[in-house]
Order: C-alpha cells, then structure tokens, then sequence
C-alpha cells in the first residue's frame, strides 16, 4: 500500500498529465449521461458517441423514450452489443424517472441504484459528473488494472471493495477527476498487455515497472 504521500505524488502527476479531467461520453442532459453509460458496457465510449446522435434525435425528451417501443431503439443502438438488454433498461429507466423522479436524475447513490442497470459503477460517475459529489469512485476496468499496477489496493478484487479502498486514499475532492484521468492513461500509456512504461508519469511507483 502507498503512503499518503505517494498517493498525492500520483495524482498530482496524473493531474500534470491530463489537465481535463472529462468523461469521453458526448452528452448534453444529465439523463443522456445516464444512458450513454448503460450503452458503454462492455462496449467502447467512441462506439456509444457514435450511436448516440441519432439515439437522442429520434427521442429528444425522456417522455419520448419512455413512450418508446424497445424494438424501434433495439434497432438504434444494435451495434453497441446486448442492444435487448440496453434497450429495455433504457426505456424503463425513463419510465422511472418520470413516476418516481420527477423526470430527473437522483443525486443519492441509493436512489440511483433502484434505477434499471444502474449499478456502483454508473452511480458513482453520475454523482461525480452531474452533481460533484466529493469522494465520487468510479471503478472499471482502467481503474481495477491501474490501481493494482500502482500498489493503490494491494491484494483486492473485487469491485466495491476496491472503490472503498480507494476512497480511503484518494482525497475526496479529487476522487473523481482521478478516475477520469486514470481512464486517459490506460488508453493511452498503459495498456494491459503492452504498457509503455517508458512513456509513463507514474512508472516509478508502478510495482509491474520498479517490482516493488
């Protein structure tokens, strides 16, 4: 486990590294945030940007979508992957936040949890984008290999229990731009199979790089 201090020295170098700190999903209503999260799983952020434009054309409201026939936004959004399973969280969950919401997105993560496919995950990225909730932890797959390669949280699996690992770390205020940033350099530096440490703003405290 890193100190207090080499967590700072982390993600001061990360902040150095990527000055913007933002979410790769295009959106414009909190609630498009929502969905284009759902239609990101296990799919790629550029593949939902392209999806997205004439998903949120032919339903402009979250009346529209809640009014929506599954199969017409099955259709829409067939090229994102488990399109029966999205499409019908999709629509349900406008449903919801019309009758119980008010047509808005909750800002608790208990809330946020009873919505359609939305798991700690969605809620934590919603909390930390739309309502800037200190302490926000967003924990996907960039996040799990990178923490684990940082010595961030020595020996966890698990999702949940590595979010509150870290979020016994990181400091509250920059917990979610840290996610955020920790995505870029996955994409870009550190790969899973193919890193490249030499390119890398953190490789000194890496255990894959420094073996300690």
């Amino acid at each position: 486990m890193r100190t207090k201090e080499q967590v700072d020295a982390i993600v001061e170098a990360l902040e150095a590294e990527y000055p913007l700190a933002e979410c790769a999903l295009e959106y414009e209503k909190d609630y498009e945030l929502l969905f284009s999260v759902r239609l990101s799983a296990q799919c790629t952020d550029a593949r939902v940007n392209m999806i997205t434009p004439a998903l949120y054309e032919r339903f402009p409201t979250l009346e529209s979508f809640a009014e929506a026939e599954q199969e017409e936004v099955e259709d829409l959004i067939r090229s994102c992957g488990f399109y029966h399973t999205k499409a019908r969280d999709i629509v349900l969950c406008a449903r919801m936040l019309l009758e119980r919401f008010d047509g808005k997105v909750p800002g608790t993560m208990e809330e946020l949890l009873t919505l359609p496919g939305v798991g700690r995950k969605t809620a934590n990225l919603i909390l930390g984008d739309i309502f800037h909730v200190p302490g926000s932890t967003v924990v996907d797959t960039h996040c799990i290999r990178l923490s684990k390669r940082l010595g961030l949280v020595d020996g966890l699996k698990d999702p949940v229990k590595i979010e509150m690992a870290l979020r016994e770390i990181l400091p509250p205020e920059k917990s979610s731009d840290f996610c955020h940033r920790i995505v870029l350099h996955g994409r870009a530096v550190c790969d899973a199979r193919k890193p490249k440490c030499e390119a890398c703003c953190c490789a000194m405290w890496c255990k894959q790089f420094t073996g300690v």
